[in-house]
């Protein structure tokens, strides 16, 4: 298994990969805001288990392994990004699933997907879940924990 911080090289990788022919290590680390020795740490971990091709000053490569398991992180940051929004979460989704997506179990993500397409069919059920949502106010219990990690003693 890879590391959180692997599987996000992984996942900027196979992004970078559909868009770009050629990745270098430089776009890699601007998409994560990482440095260059970082990324070529990286790359070397992820040569080592297979998940890409690479040698210092040569394109890189996904492999076969590498490609299905990106697409696979790709999936699920998607489907989480997807469920924030099935459940009108007021967050940056990007960021938000990209915090949950490596700490919870396969069972979960699937529990999550099969929420998230029961209520794209469901679209009275989703209106309704919206309605109530305004309803209940703007304001929350655990909007406490937030404030009290900022106050400063």
């Amino acid at each position: 298994m890879l590391s959180p911080s692997l599987e996000d090289y992984l996942e900027e990788i196979y992004n970078l990969s559909k868009i770009n022919r050629l990745i270098r290590v430089r776009d890699i680390g601007n998409r994560l805001n990482v440095s260059s020795p970082s990324v070529v740490k990286a790359l070397i971990k992820l040569n080592k288990e297979g998940y890409v091709k690479y040698k210092k000053y040569h394109e890189i490569l996904l492999t076969k392994k590498g490609e299905r398991l990106g697409a696979l992180l790709v999936r699920r940051n998607k489907i989480l990004q997807e469920f924030l929004e099935v459940i009108n979460s007021n967050c940056n989704k990007e960021k938000e699933a990209e915090s949950m997506e490596h700490y919870l179990s396969s069972p979960t993500i699937k529990s999550i997907e099969n929420l998230v397409e029961f209520m794209r069919e469901e679209r009275e059920v989703t209106e309704k879940f919206k309605r109530y949502c305004d309803s209940v106010g703007e304001f929350h219990w655990s909007e406490e924990i937030d404030k009290n990690a900022e106050i400063k003693e």
